[in-house]
């Protein structure tokens, strides 16, 4: 029961009360909305009050809205770290243009029109928009929060495959480059065709009489890289590396934590721009995740075992290597 009025405010509408020097609204959200001074006419605080209230009611079923709800939601907890901030960097745009329109009311034909404009200037940026949206409008569906998912049948743009293949000149050229710590991780993901948000993860539970057990966070496919000697060595230069010995991590930052992707990103760049100026005839344009690329591309064997990819699609993505072939 709300509680009683009292004497001489029962004029005021629900949730607004007279403050120290003003009428205030307090709406669901917790805020406080300061509407007129007390000494303001009753015409003047109710037509404040139905401004905010109109304003607030605009808010409440908004994209603004439902992508906070989303990004606190337990679905988006089970997301990959990596892929949390990618996403939450998509929702800029996304929020610019859809941010105060009522999520139940953008159609399909919205999603073109943000496509089309926003391919404008970066179809690929378009297309990891358009993906972001999709998962965000699957969970408000089975929610019901919106009777459709409005990126359904939008088609996205067509991507033509990265071919950059990391000769290794090139490899050699950044790992004389680097600090210790990056060389050693360079080395984890090449021997292991290991994404860097994994190789940065690593932990010396994972070390085993076999191999270094990797559970891919982005596809949660679980293997064991069997040691060889470049391994071994790969992982012992990590460990060496550290400043303050980490009794949990294989790769920590000075102080034995967990080496953060921003902090890998500087060592990265610094060690391109350096092999870059020690060596003006290579073209050191390539990025972290090509390693994994060449990792595939140069194994003889069993790529799918080696990589724990299911498909001959997505071998086809990384394996950039020219194959040589017979000629008369």
């Amino acid at each position: 029961m709300p509680r009683a009025r009292k004497p001489g405010t029962e004029w005021l509408p629900p949730r607004v009360y007279p403050g120290k020097s003003a009428y205030e609204f307090r709406p669901h959200t917790g805020e406080t909305v300061k509407l007129a001074p007390l000494t303001a006419s009753r015409e003047a605080v109710l037509r404040r009050y139905h401004e905010e209230l109109e304003a607030h009611e605009r808010q409440a079923g908004s994209m603004n809205e439902l992508i906070n709800d989303f990004f606190k939601s337990a679905d988006f907890r089970t997301i990959s770290p990596a892929s949390q901030k990618k996403y939450q960097q998509n929702s800029k745009k996304v929020l610019a243009v859809f941010g105060k329109m009522s999520a139940k009311a953008v159609k399909p034909e919205h999603i073109r029109q943000y496509m089309d404009k926003r391919g404008q200037t970066g179809k690929v940026a378009a297309n990891r928009e358009h993906a972001f949206m999709s998962r965000l409008f699957n969970w408000a569906y089975e929610r019901g929060r919106v009777p459709v998912n409005p990126c359904r049948g939008v088609r996205k743009f067509s991507e033509k495959s990265r071919d950059r293949y990391i000769s290794d000149a090139e490899y050699t050229a950044v790992y004389n480059a680097a600090d210790q710590l990056t060389q050693a991780i360079m080395e984890i993901s090449y021997c292991c065709a290991a994404r860097i948000s994994d190789v940065l993860a690593l932990t010396v539970d994972q070390e085993t009489p076999d191999g270094l057990y990797i559970k891919q966070g982005k596809t949660g496919k679980a293997q064991i890289k069997q040691w060889s000697p470049r391994l071994q060595a790969a992982v012992a230069h990590a460990k060496a590396a550290q400043t303050h010995r980490s009794t949990h991590r294989i790769v920590a930052n000075h102080i034995g934590q967990k080496l953060t992707y921003d902090a890998f990103r500087e060592r990265w760049d610094k060690a391109r721009r350096t092999a870059q100026a020690n060596h003006p005839e290579l073209k050191i344009d390539f990025t972290f995740h090509d390693i994994k690329a060449k990792a595939i591309s140069d194994w003889d064997g069993d790529k799918k075992a080696m990589s724990g990819h299911k498909s001959d699609s997505q071998i086809a993505v990384y394996d950039r290597k020219p194959h040589q072939s017979p000629t008369h």
